[in-house]
């Protein structure tokens, strides 16, 4: 069984905190090795800007692009995804995104630039306010700024994918506005759990119809009220997704290395052929398993090559 993972933070920790993708240690969750045991054969790497970090945004990202060009330099297993990237072979396919619009500055000749370094995608916020948008955890009703449209209107025109995870409700409905590539990267289904971090169905529904993802991630106060997640938590917003977005619309957002508790059976990428077998229990087989676990974000991050 395959696996396509919308998202990880695994370059800030080789950046901040010595993280070797080929020798974990400590709190680490990806590595090559557990990738390749779990099946992995997409994996997103996103560049978290960290608002309360002493380098400035750009500088943040210029660090985490570095990180990511030298894990592919040494680790040849390990290639940027291309159109005609076959899974079937022994390589995992990865691409760069952005987890927080602060990185562009406010300039679309940043924008631009992070683009043809292969930055992909970008969220707009993380979870603060910043110039482009509000966050979802502030409840704000206010969207996007003038700014963040513009931003935004860059992003189609070049064809970088706007991810909604992290933004709020009013900002989400901005974006779908404007004729961009969206998805979300890693986020849950509020009639599920109400999470400000997660998804309502009629967002959902319009991602879907625009050929995105929902990747469900794991963090457990996205899941549940409980103090630790469940696997069959996630299974329970992976249904619901599927429902309201049809077969081609779920997919996995794990946010490896960006949490500090994982769901029980779920700490590392090895872990989630266990993912896979919950859905099969859960009624989601054949193709639409496949679907569901790798086909659909690899469909979606191939339109972005």
């Amino acid at each position: 069984m395959y696996f396509a993972d919308g998202h990880c933070d695994f370059l800030y920790g080789m950046v901040n905190d010595g993280y070797d993708i080929a020798r974990p240690e400590g709190r680490q969750s990806v590595s090559l090795e557990r990738l390749k045991s779990g099946g992995v054969k997409l994996q997103l790497f996103a560049a978290w800007i960290d608002v309360r970090h002493k380098r400035p945004y750009l500088s943040q990202f210029m660090s985490m692009a570095d990180a990511y060009e030298r894990m592919l330099e040494a680790h040849p297993e390990l290639v940027k995804l291309t159109p005609d990237f076959d899974p079937d072979g022994d390589r995992i396919a990865t691409m760069l995104t952005i987890e927080g619009g602060e990185a562009a500055e406010g300039y679309e000749d940043i924008l631009r630039s992070m683009h043809r370094m292969g930055a992909k995608a970008m969220t707009l916020t993380w979870n603060t306010q910043n110039e482009l948008g509000c966050p979802a955890v502030k409840k704000s009703r206010r969207g996007l700024t003038f700014l963040g449209r513009e931003i935004v209107r860059e992003m189609g025109r070049i064809g970088m994918a706007v991810d909604v995870s992290h933004l709020n409700d009013a900002g989400i409905d901005d974006v779908l506005a404007e004729d961009v590539k969206v998805f979300a990267s890693h986020s849950n289904a509020r009639a599920v759990f109400d999470s400000p971090r997660a998804l309502c169905d009629a967002h959902i529904r319009e991602i879907a119809k625009r050929g995105g993802t929902v990747g469900v991630n794991f963090y457990h106060k996205q899941l549940t009220s409980a103090p630790t997640a469940k696997i069959d938590d996630i299974v329970r917003h992976a249904l619901h997704i599927l429902e309201v977005g049809g077969e081609n619309c779920l997919a996995i957002g794990s946010d490896f290395d960006g949490m500090g508790r994982y769901p029980e059976g779920l700490s590392d990428p090895s872990e989630l052929p266990a993912l896979g077998r919950a859905l099969e229990r859960a009624g989601v087989t054949g193709e639409t398993l496949e679907a569901c676990c790798w086909r659909n974000l690899i469909r979606f991050a191939k339109s972005l090559c």
